[in-house]
């Protein structure tokens, strides 16, 4: 049992494995942010349009997609998808294949990233709290681009790329190590969902 237990390990912490799963969450990132995309340029034509994703008045794209916050920067929220997630999947792409992306482009990426994964966040209590709706694929862009900044972050712990004293880089890689990160963002994803159930419960099936 050990000695399983400890090659599922191994494979967890290999890099198939990160930028694996780095790969796979980018391209469910970026599948949503074009079928969004898509579908903010047909509400632009018109406001009124049934969208496939409009399945009640709590799980409502069109809702969402009409909003102010939906056009935070002056065009479709969804366009920054587009723009980002590429990138992270030439990066694991490339990782997959050997290749070892300088220091300072990793910290760059992770700084952009957090950005992202901030702005995605935002984007979910707006539409928990004050628009009062949810996008089933702007749900799947919450979850993904969470999975990417853990493996991306993940990956500059070990690597060193992210400049803490040193300290502070001796205990980030020990908490890696016994894959305190993995429950630590299990757990907030069960806390996002459990947020989600508590506050429209059965509306959500309605």
């Amino acid at each position: 049992m050990a000695g399983v237990l400890g090659r599922v390990r191994a494979v967890r912490h290999s890099n198939a494995w990160l930028f694996g799963t780095m790969l796979v969450s980018a391209g469910l990132s970026l599948t949503a942010s074009f079928v969004l995309s898509v579908d903010a340029v047909r509400l632009a034509a018109d406001p009124g349009t049934s969208l496939s994703c409009n399945i009640n008045t709590v799980l409502s794209c069109g809702t969402v997609g009409t909003s102010w916050q939906a056009h935070l920067f002056g065009f479709p929220n969804a366009f920054l998808g587009l723009i980002a997630e590429p990138v992270v999947i030439t990066i694991a792409v490339a990782s997959l294949g050997g290749v070892r992306f300088p220091r300072w482009f990793m910290f760059a990426a992770q700084i952009v990233y957090t950005l992202g994964v901030i702005f995605a966040y935002w984007l979910f209590y707006q539409s928990m709290f004050n628009i009062g709706a949810l996008c089933p694929w702007c749900l799947l862009v919450t979850v993904s681009t969470t999975l990417v900044f853990a493996t991306l972050t993940r990956v500059n712990i070990r690597d060193g790329n992210l400049f803490p004293p040193t300290r502070v880089q001796s205990a980030l890689r020990g908490a890696i190590a016994v894959d305190l990160d993995t429950i630590v963002v299990t757990i907030w994803l069960l806390i996002v969902a459990l947020a989600v159930v508590l506050k429209y419960g059965a509306a959500l099936f309605g």
